[in-house]
């Protein structure tokens, strides 16, 4: 599993993603965050391109290693938090 750390900076800046438009309120945070908890509020359901997980394994198995799709995930996450 993904190592999040529930920051919230991925959910808070969803609006810059061309397809989470739509979950995005005006000011960019995605509609289901909870603000107060950093956590999602659908969670269970929430969109695949949210699931870094179920993302990988539907599109990405056959490109590259599952550590490497972390990594890079970790990267961006890290570059995001330090913005």
């Amino acid at each position: 599993m993904f190592p999040c750390e529930r920051c919230g900076i991925c959910c808070r800046r969803v609006g810059t993603v061309p397809i989470a438009k739509d979950i995005a309120l005006p000011s960019g945070v995605c509609k289901y965050l909870n603000e107060e908890t950093n956590l999602c509020s659908i969670y269970s359901t929430r969109p695949i391109f949210c699931n870094v997980d179920a993302y990988y394994d539907k599109y990405l198995k056959d490109i590259m290693s599952r550590e490497e799709f972390y990594k890079r995930n970790k990267e961006t996450c890290r570059q995001m938090q330090n913005q």
